[in-house]
This record gives structure tokens, C-alpha cells and sequence, in this order.
């Protein structure tokens, strides 16, 4: 699979690829001309990639999370700094199911106001 096949296979940009292959999370081979050639694995592992960034979690980490995948082998501190990132993403989920109750709280009183009598935008301060 060429670097273009592989990017429009998952969505994620041929600049993204490259940057994962320099920092060692996707690996290819190149033909004789030099151009990337990706295992048939290679969507399967940028999704995941894509998912461990969207979680937050550095490059330095998602390199220690493959790496462990792949050869099975574990460490106790490979253990250690992965459960770091599992509370950091609990807090972090924490905080955001908090922001989304009191966003749905606000939203909820602008809709029973709305429902009440119209107020002037200029009364609300939202005047562009």
C-alpha cells in the first residue's frame, strides 16, 4: 500500500504519515525508487495511532505502547507510565463529562427563556 492509498484509507493527511514513520510509530518499506510501501496492517495501526493522540498522549508514550504490543515484552516502568495515562485520561474525562452537565444546564435555561418573552440582543451583551 502506497503512503497516498494508506492516507486516503484512514483520512489522516500523507504530512501525518510521515511524521509517524520519523517518529517510529509506522514503519515501511520503499522500493528501489525510494517511494513507501506499507504493510496491509498499516490502516489498522494509523486508527489506533490517531486514537492514542486524540486521547492525549505524547508520541513518546504511543512509541512505548507499540512497541509493547508488538513484541509482547513489558517492563515494569512501561507499566508505570501506562497507567499514568490511564488516570490522566480519567481526569481528563472527569472534567469534560462535568463542562457537558453544565453546558446542557445552560442550554436548558436558554431554551425555557427563549420560550419565555423575547429579549433584545443588545439587553444580552451579544451584539457583534
Amino acid at each position: 500500500m502506497r503512503i497516498g492509498e494508506l492516507s486516503r484509507a484512514t483520512g489522516v493527511s500523507i504530512r501525518s504519515l510521515r511524521y509517524y514513520e520519523e517518529q517510529r510509530l509506522l514503519a515501511a518499506d520503499r522500493t528501489p525508487t525510494g517511494q513507501r510501501v506499507y504493510a496491509t496492517d498499516a490502516p489498522d495501526r494509523v486508527r489506533l495511532i490517531q486514537c492514542l493522540y486524540s486521547a492525549g498522549l505524547p508520541s513518546s508514550s504511543i512509541a512505548l505502547l507499540l512497541r509493547c504490543e508488538s513484541t509482547g515484552r513489558i517492563s515494569a516502568g512501561m507499566i508505570d507510565e501506562v497507567r499514568g495515562q490511564q488516570e490522566r485520561i480519567a481526569r481528563r474525562l472527569e472534567q469534560l463529562t462535568a463542562a457537558a452537565a453544565r453546558i446542557d444546564a445552560l442550554v436548558d435555561t436558554m431554551v425555557a427563556s427563549a420560550e419565555g418573552p423575547p429579549v433584545d440582543a443588545a439587553e444580552l451583551g451579544d451584539t457583534p
